[in-house]
């Protein structure tokens, strides 16, 4: 998934994949991505963060919980275990989040340098 803020400045979902290339010994990568740092964090079962920005454009990958996002304009999408939310929305009205199962939310965030590109494809 990625989230980006739109001109309107309201954060858009939108569901994609990372577009990987043929490598070596029939692996599929990317290149390598510029990043500055990353984290782990955990959210108790049952936790909810209220609207948002994501502090900085950043990879978060989903370790365990399912989560329900949506933005102010009403969109609705789900992160469950294995999925990698690339947040861009970092401007504008943001983004809320709940828990929606009984596991606490573990999640590595992947802080991103600037000007980093992300091979993000938008799903057909």
């Amino acid at each position: 998934m990625r989230l980006w803020t739109g001109e309107d400045q309201n954060s858009h979902a939108e569901e994609g994949f990372i577009d990987l290339a043929p490598g070596a010994r029939g692996d599929f990568l990317t290149g390598k991505l510029g990043t500055s740092h990353a984290s782990f964090q955990e959210t108790r079962s049952g936790g909810t963060f209220e609207w948002h920005t994501a502090p900085v454009r950043q990879l978060v990958i989903t370790l365990s919980g399912k989560l329900d996002f949506q933005t102010r304009g009403g969109q609705h999408f789900s992160l469950e275990p294995g999925e990698i939310l690339l947040a861009e929305d970092t401007t504008g009205g943001g983004h809320s989040w709940k828990l929606v199962n009984d596991e606490p939310w573990r999640r590595l965030y992947v802080v991103l340098d600037p000007g980093t590109t992300v091979p993000f494809k938008r799903a057909q």
